[in-house]
């Protein structure tokens, strides 16, 4: 039996003859599948995770868990975790990046849209505490670097490092490892972004958080604020940084008292997450066929030529990407 024709009987099963339809709601960038399930004005949501490729138990568990912190995750209501289809409650149809696409998006409303994500930012980042999610360690945070040679400079650019390149970026990534897990640790997202922020009340719902981990404080700043999929001018990101530090302070979160500090910290878990970012880009158009992602690729680089253009020890990581792109970095030091 085919995975939809499963996924049909099963429904069947959970509501008999107590549907209007069922269609496909979204997709993500792993093998996980939504569906829209109707029933007359209502609605909810299955989630169809090929259990040979995904484990639903994180899912479910995950969502226990940040319920509990008090954000807005998808209630899940029945779990098949041997057939691999979970059925959740519906959190709508609009993300964030289809809000701020709209042709009629008022500014004044979408930032209200980001001070609620950071604010809920806040509210998860409370509840945090060590032995409930996998840790953030150097392994992953390595893993995820490696990405990068990989898949984006040897399979997308067909490029490789020469013995001086691969020496300096090695300094690089040391330098970067040690200031992330230098860093606070709290309930990390680790996709905490447009895609998978939902404009709903209470607003916003949050989506795809079955990866979560313990780790650096930053983190879902950075995926927020230097988002692969929307950019917002400096001083807009300054002042969300700004005002998510104040309200992280003022909830007693571990961040730093100094400003400066603090953002140099997010611009250097920025520089790892968009190294892992460019090798999965690179990997999901290579390996699975999925070319949509290119076009996100020069936000994402953007992103890491300014970064490594403001600090010296990153200064061979800008060189190397100069060479890669042909693109001139421009440099100003800075914290």
């Amino acid at each position: 039996m085919s995975r939809l024709n499963a996924l049909h009987a099963w429904v069947n099963e959970t509501h008999p003859a107590s549907f209007d339809a069922l269609t496909p709601a979204s997709a993500d960038a792993s093998f996980r599948r939504y569906f829209r399930l109707t029933r007359g004005s209502d609605t909810l949501i299955v989630m169809d995770a090929p259990p040979d490729k995904e484990d639903c138990h994180p899912f479910v568990a995950v969502a226990r868990l940040f319920a509990e912190a008090g954000v807005h995750v998808p209630r899940v209501l029945r779990a098949d975790f041997e057939q691999g289809f979970l059925l959740l409650t519906d959190l709508g149809r609009t993300t964030y990046l289809e809000a701020l696409s709209a042709a009629d998006a008022d500014p004044a409303a979408m930032r209200h849209l980001y001070r609620d994500a950071l604010s809920a930012l806040v509210t998860l980042q409370r509840a945090s505490r060590p032995g409930v999610l996998p840790e953030y360690d150097e392994a992953l945070l390595r893993r995820e670097v490696g990405l990068f040679p990989e898949w984006y400079v040897a399979r997308h650019l067909g490029a490789a490092f020469s013995t001086g390149e691969q020496q300096a970026y090695t300094q690089c990534v040391d330098a970067l490892i040690a200031n992330n897990l230098a860093q606070p640790r709290v309930f990390v997202h680790r996709d905490y972004h447009s895609r998978n922020l939902m404009v709903c009340p209470p607003n916003p719902g949050i989506l795809d958080f079955q990866d979560a981990v313990y780790g650096p404080i930053t983190y879902d700043a950075v995926s927020l604020l230097k988002d692969a999929y929307v950019h917002w001018e400096e001083a807009q990101v300054l002042d969300w940084l700004v005002r998510y530090w104040e309200q992280a302070r003022a909830a007693h979160l571990p961040v730093d008292a100094d400003f400066g500090n603090f953002y140099r910290d997010f611009e250097w878990m920025g520089v790892q997450r968009h190294l892992k970012v460019l090798g999965i880009f690179a990997r999901l158009c290579h390996r699975d066929g999925k070319t949509g992602y290119l076009q996100d690729l020069p936000l994402v680089l953007r992103y890491l030529r300014e970064a490594c253009g403001r600090y010296r020890e990153l200064r061979p990581l800008a060189q190397l990407l100069e060479r890669l792109g042909g693109v001139q970095t421009a440099v100003g030091y800075t914290f």
